[in-house]
């Protein structure tokens, strides 16, 4: 990560780039359209008592990141991409367990966009599914009056409408903004609730709980700074180029290495993790809004066991961070393709046959150097929920939670802003 002045200099010099201008200006706009989206409030909620329930609701909480802070207004995007993340999920898993997919998903650019087409159809029966079980949670505690069999079909309808919107905006900060679209948009809810999540801290403690802010604080630096460390960390794995004799001139021969990143999953194993360690309490909520015992004591035991907070729940979000780490690292980084390109282009790891052996000897770097980004990330994820255990700050579970999203989002756009800044410099110093 740049030092503060050289980031900033760095993004000025990115609004003063025209494509990045209009990249920024879109973005933006997006956002805001989000944002206006958010406040659009589906008819027949009591706000004062939704209001009451999430303060004493750490799961509820916790879920509201991913509707960029849209479910504790419960408008009609209140689902956020919540669905969308976990049919993508489900389609990564599919992909590899059936062959048809698993073929799809190497031909290129139209196999990722039938594969982007799937996971959108899937999104809305997900959708219409938690929207459902949504309303059921909050008609158990009053928070919905009874509504006619109309009514409930046009609300499960407009935040169906809603989750799709998001994700065309998602999209089209994808297509024409900067940044990782369903980054982006949970990025944009979740700094959009530290003000709230500050004033909250700010007006429930008191003089004996300052120290414990303090501690939090100091906390949450030091773990930003080793995110940043972690997500800027590669081992370098070098490269040798074959010599080529033309004409009595020798070519090639160069040195160089392979990045091979420590995070090389960036946020997506965070944001799927949390997902899915969410689904099971929606269920347990579900489950203990309907009329029969046997579903009613199966839900209790699901919810102490996997209760926000709870040292279970912990352990359990650990291990997802830990799997969703290896499993995204082997969607983005293949060794046999990566062998094979290096084969093609006359290049090998010295002391190492190109091909299989080179292979073989990627993968092995990658799942030790993956091991590392894996438990450090689950280290990250798990010591926010520690520290308000130990500090009773329950006020800033989301800010504690979102830290990793947080700072892996700005440093994936501070990227591709130097990215960009850098072919802008080249393209003027080749004219």
């Amino acid at each position: 990560m740049k030092e503060p002045a050289k980031l900033i200099r760095l993004y000025i010099e990115g609004i003063k780039t025209p494509v990045l201008r209009k990249k920024f200006l879109v973005t933006l706009l997006i956002i805001a359209l989000f944002r206006l989206i958010a406040h659009i409030p589906v008819p027949g909620v009591n706000l004062s008592l939704l209001k009451q329930f999430f303060e004493g609701n750490q799961f509820l909480s916790l879920l509201d990141i991913f509707s960029g802070g849209t479910l504790a207004n419960f408008s009609i995007a209140a689902l956020g991409l919540n669905p969308y993340i976990n049919a993508s999920i489900m389609l990564r898993l599919m992909t590899m367990v059936i062959k048809k997919l698993e073929d799809l998903s190497k031909e290129g650019e139209y196999g990722r966009a039938k594969i982007d087409q799937y996971t959108r159809i899937i999104t809305i029966p997900l959708s219409i599914l938690q929207a459902f079980s949504m309303y059921g949670i909050l008609r158990s505690q009053n928070i919905i009056p009874t509504v006619s069999p109309l009514l409930l079909a046009a609300l499960i309808l407009s935040m169906t409408a809603g989750t799709m919107i998001t994700l065309f905006l998602a999209e089209l900060i994808n297509q024409y903004g900067i940044g990782n679209g369903v980054s982006v948009i949970i990025f944009a809810g979740i700094v959009a609730r530290y003000p709230v999540s500050i004033m909250q801290t700010s007006s429930t403690i008191g003089s004996s709980g300052l120290f414990n802010l303090l501690a939090f604080l100091v906390l949450a630096l030091i773990l930003t700074l080793g995110i940043v460390f972690v997500e800027e960390a590669v081992l370098r794995i070098p490269i040798q180029y074959a010599k080529k004799i033309t004409g009595g001139k020798v070519y090639g021969g160069q040195s160089t290495h392979l990045p091979l990143k420590v995070d090389t999953a960036g946020v997506m194993p965070i944001i799927f993790a949390l997902s899915l360690a969410t689904i099971p309490s929606m269920i347990a909520q579900f489950m203990s809004t309907l009329n029969q015992e046997s579903l009613s004591s199966l839900a209790d035991s699901i919810s102490r066991f996997l209760s926000p907070g709870s040292n279970s729940y912990t352990i359990f979000y650990f291990i997802l961070v830990v799997v969703f780490t290896y499993f995204y690292t082997g969607v983005v980084f293949k060794p046999k393709d990566v062998a094979e390109d290096l084969r093609k282009s006359g290049a090998f790891i010295p002391g190492i046959r190109p091909g299989n052996a080179t292979e073989k000897r990627l993968s092995f770097l990658s799942s030790r150097v993956t091991v590392i980004g894996a438990v450090f990330l689950g280290l990250v994820a798990i010591i926010p929920s520690i520290a308000q255990n130990l500090t009773g700050i329950t006020t800033l579970t989301v800010g504690g939670t979102s830290l990793l999203i947080v700072v892996s989002v700005i440093i994936e756009l501070t990227r591709k802003v130097e990215n960009v800044v850098q072919m802008y410099r080249y393209e003027k110093f080749s004219y």
